[in-house]
């Protein structure tokens, strides 16, 4: 692990579920310029058990209480989507700074309601789009910007594979359960297209933007068979670029996720990795100027260790945000409203034109 900075962000994780011990616990224990000064879970059993395993200086069990704490800096939301702009709002009200997990909200209007607080709060909100922190994404993004010119066209994919959960058993920790964790009153799958939209369509719809700017509109379809859903999504970008988003969940195959970019100078090709294993995204840049092809390395694959990084940087000496902030957050959950319109009306939709929940 890196040697630990001596100017540190006091962090709080609200959540012990799986998501914060696949990622944001170990992540604030391995960060150099994090402590996890406390964790909160409104179930004993999970939260003595993790207190066991990354001895936080205070366990709370109402997160209330831990928002009263003066040392917490920061709050991480790693709870169920439907409580994210919730408990990100009193967070905010708190004085906290907010890391929340992906997507930041389920509806237009409620991250709406959020990102009028984050103005007032004068507090840092940063989502939880760790992608961005994939040194081949970074690449991509420097070259795009630096040398390649207008962009033509964009494309990219995500396609969850039938296979992927014996690759995250074998290569995440092992899970700790609890009957007596906090539930949404909805179960989250209970629909397929809204659940899949949102928790695989969120890292699709950010990759996009994050390397191709602002979506104006979409166009998209949607089939399914044998179990499988499959979105074709026709984009139009604000910089004149075309594009074409593929979301599958899943293929019979291997995890298949990456992006072409075409460019007046250049063109990139990436190919990203299932998250769970630490891989940086092979990313090829060719400049056209030297007619040459390059591949940054990318040796440090914990995404989400540096995400918590980069946040605690801008918290403690100014960096500029790297991270998805509440705008992107929410042009995000836009995006994927207007892509489900689409999908219903079989017309393309203006994301400046919807409302409503994905």
């Amino acid at each position: 692990m890196a040697k630990k900075t001596a100017r540190r962000l006091s962090v709080g994780v609200l959540g012990c579920g799986a998501i914060a011990q696949a990622a944001h616990l170990e992540s604030c224990a391995k960060a150099r310029n994090v402590d996890l000064h406390a964790i909160c879970d409104a179930a004993p059993d999970l939260l003595e058990r993790m207190a066991r395993t990354y001895k936080p200086r205070r366990c709370y069990s109402d997160y209330d209480d831990m928002l009263t704490d003066p040392d917490v800096d920061a709050v991480i939301v790693a709870t169920s989507d439907a409580f994210h702009v919730k408990c990100s709002i009193l967070a905010l009200e708190a004085g906290k700074h907010v890391l929340c997990e992906k997507p930041l909200g389920v509806s237009v209007g409620e991250v709406e309601k959020l990102r009028q607080v984050v103005r007032m709060s004068g507090k840092v909100l940063q989502v939880g789009h760790m992608k961005r922190f994939d040194a081949g994404h970074e690449s991509a993004k420097r070259f795009i910007e630096s040398s390649m010119g207008e962009m033509l066209a964009f494309k990219a994919w995500y396609c969850d594979s039938t296979h992927r959960y014996s690759l995250t058993d074998a290569t995440q920790p092992l899970i700790v359960r609890s009957e007596r964790s906090v539930r949404p009153s909805q179960d989250p799958k209970a629909d397929l297209r809204q659940y899949y939209m949102l928790a695989h369509g969120s890292h699709l719809v950010d990759t996009a933007r994050y390397l191709a700017g602002e979506i104006n509109e979409v166009d998209a379809r949607l089939n399914e068979r044998f179990g499988a859903f499959c979105w074709f999504i026709d984009v139009s970008f604000a910089s004149g670029a075309l594009g074409h988003l593929d979301l599958t969940v899943a293929v019979r195959m291997d995890w298949h996720e990456g992006f072409q970019v075409y460019g007046q100078h250049g063109s990139v090709l990436g190919k990203t990795y299932n998250p769970w294993l630490r891989k940086t995204s092979d990313v090829e840049i060719f400049d056209d100027a030297s007619a040459t092809t390059t591949r940054v390395l990318g040796p440090d694959g914990n995404f989400f260790r540096r995400q918590i990084e980069g946040f605690a940087d801008t918290i403690l000496i100014g960096t500029p945000q790297c991270g998805a902030n509440i705008d992107d957050g929410l042009a995000s959950v836009r995006a994927m409203v207007a892509i489900a319109e689409s999908t219903r009306t079989r017309r393309s939709v203006r994301l400046d034109s919807v409302r409503g929940a994905v």
